[in-house]
């Protein structure tokens, strides 16, 4: 018996040439079911709080996430709070969350801090990769267990996952009651070397490729968790922008070739 298609999201990454008005319209164009958001302090005000609600309510689009709250080393920072904040008012999901911190009990008290905003209105996520300081799923979950609050959650990047050493094994063991969503892109394998951090980088945010195109596991590793979890593509790549470079085209694309791949694999 066939599984029904898990929840696709269209991740903020794939257009960091939009507003996040045009993120909305994109994603709720293309049809995906849900929409990402990404945040810039500098830029957002609280006129723009009130144009994305009015698009979320008009399309009918529900948030994902909204990204990102990057912890470097050195007091809390306020952002990141407001970042909180708006993700609460706009309904969204989860807050995607990275560190830079080199030390592991600050990365923890700054997360806590967020988790205790954020209560029960929606999940503060950890992501893990070799670019940040939380280099593994091993080392993102010993985070969360140390904090050990209902609000905390992983985030697994299929890519960041893979190039981290991350084995299905560890997939497998993540509590599910942590796992909101998945990042899902495809790569070619082996790819960027993991010693070499630019690279990662680089790869990270212009080399992704289409799921099915490349050569990660990703449908060992979607098979691995919850039955149902939603899926966020991050096919941030340079080949996409310049493709498509029709923010509506290229939401259009990325869902058709998501659901060809998806339903091709009876996911």
């Amino acid at each position: 018996m066939t599984r029904p298609l898990p929840p696709l999201c269209m991740a903020s990454g794939i257009m960091p040439d939009a507003t996040p008005l045009q993120l909305v319209e994109a994603a709720a164009r293309a049809g995906f079911d849900y929409g990402g958001m990404w945040f810039e302090a500098a830029d957002w005000t609280d006129a723009t709080t009130r144009q994305v609600k009015a698009a979320l309510r008009d399309t009918g689009l529900p948030l994902i996430d909204i990204e990102v709250v990057w912890i470097k080393p050195g007091p809390p920072d306020p952002d990141h709070l407001r970042l909180v904040d708006v993700g609460m008012e706009l309904g969204a999901r989860n807050v995607l969350c990275v560190s830079s911190d080199p030390d592991d009990g600050a990365t923890r008290d700054k997360l806590a801090m967020l988790a205790e905003r954020a209560g029960d209105a929606l999940r503060i996520n950890l992501e893990f990769g070799i670019f940040t300081e939380v280099k593994t799923i091993g080392q993102a979950s010993a985070i969360l267990r140390a904090i050990d609050h209902p609000a905390m959650g992983l985030l697994i990047d299929a890519l960041h996952w893979r190039r981290s050493g991350g084995t299905l094994a560890e997939v497998a063991a993540v509590p599910p009651a942590w796992l909101s969503y998945v990042q899902l892109c495809d790569a070619p394998d082996p790819g960027a070397d993991p010693a070499e951090a630019a690279a990662i980088l680089t790869e990270a945010i212009d080399g992704r490729v289409a799921l099915g195109a490349g050569g990660l596991p990703i449908g060992a590793l979607l098979e691995a968790m919850p039955q149902g979890l939603p899926v966020a593509v991050e096919e941030r790549s340079t080949a996409l922008r310049e493709g498509w470079p029709d923010l509506n085209e290229r939401a259009a694309r990325m869902l058709a070739t998501t659901r060809a791949w998806v339903e091709g694999r009876g996911l």
